[in-house]
């Protein structure tokens, strides 16, 4: 019979200034990140959907850490999320690479769609980058939200809330996307 104290894989739904979240983690590390929902209800679901996600609720040291750490960053504080331990395993090598080279991403960094592309060795597939990003599992610890499109555009974002949430992600970090504010008027002579 296993003892809890030899439970590692888990879950947990928190509380943060900007809504509730959510991970998941393996005996390896963080499985799932949801980003920002209304209910706890609504990111106990969305955790509870994927296969591998344990319901107990104890928490090892690291993820303590990371709970800490991600209210931090809801918050307002840079925090660098690169030693967190992430278990993809099943994912492909291309993915793997995309997400490799976007964790290198720090905090209020932002690259384009065809420059991570090009980072991780796959230059030329900005489209099938944009597609693995949308499927990113820890969104947040490998930051996709730091990948704009071409031309500095919002791009796309698969998390609740769409590219609005990219947005004010972004904007926490001080990034600004989008137009440029207008230029001074000047006077016709």
């Amino acid at each position: 019979m296993e003892t809890t104290t030899s439970i590692t894989a888990g879950h947990a739904v928190l509380e943060t200034v900007i809504g509730f979240m959510g991970i998941a983690w393996s005996e390896k590390g963080l499985i799932r990140l949801c980003l920002p929902e209304r209910s706890r209800e609504a990111v106990e679901r969305r955790l509870m959907r994927h296969a591998g996600v344990s319901a107990s609720t104890k928490q090892p040291p690291w993820v303590v850490e990371l709970v800490a750490s991600i209210k931090a960053y809801a918050a307002g504080e840079d925090v660098d999320f690169t030693n967190v331990p992430v278990d993809l395993d099943g994912i492909d090598d291309f993915r793997l690479a995309i997400y490799d080279a976007a964790r290198k991403l720090s905090y209020g960094q932002t690259t384009t769609y065809g420059e991570l592309a090009k980072r991780a060795g796959h230059a030329g597939l900005p489209r099938e980058t944009g597609a693995a990003l949308g499927a990113n599992p820890v969104p947040l610890v490998i930051p996709c939200h730091r990948i704009l499109a071409a031309g500095g555009k919002i791009g796309g974002f698969s998390a609740p809330g769409g590219s609005v949430t990219k947005e004010k992600m972004l904007a926490m970090e001080g990034v600004r996307v989008g137009p440029p504010p207008p230029a001074q008027v000047s006077f016709g002579f």
